[in-house]
């Protein structure tokens, strides 16, 4: 029975020294996994912040965006009016030029040079 007692304490041995060796191996892919979920805790924690950080950045733009759209309306309105008032100079121009020529044939003077640099109607 000593051969058997001995194949018995070997095999115990190869158990031991398996089990040991699982041990080991599952020891350092527990580890393992422990490193990469505290890293994958603590990234989780600076992506948290830096979207609270993005959602603010992106909210003050958006309100310096609608400032600078509120100043872009106002300065068009304002060229807008630049322009109407330029119409109305001319219109008001073209007005007086008739209005001077038609002086100047009432009172049947021949034709000369107007104040604006035109020298009147032509025919008539």
């Amino acid at each position: 029975m000593s051969t058997d007692s001995e194949s018995a304490r070997r095999t115990a041995e190869a158990r031991a020294a398996v089990a040991a060796s699982l041990a080991s191996v599952g020891g350092s892919v527990d580890a393992d996994m422990r490193t990469r979920a505290a890293d994958l805790h603590a990234n989780s924690e600076a992506i948290a912040k830096q979207e609270k950080e993005l959602a603010k950045q992106t909210a003050a733009l958006a309100k310096q965006g609608a400032q600078w759209q509120k100043l872009a309306d106002t300065s068009t309105k304002k060229l807008n009016e630049i322009g109407d008032i330029q119409n109305w100079a001319e219109m008001i121009e073209r007005d007086l030029l008739v209005l001077e020529e038609t002086m100047r044939l009432v009172d049947g003077r021949v034709e000369t040079k107007s104040a604006s640099g035109t020298s009147g109607w032509s025919g008539a």
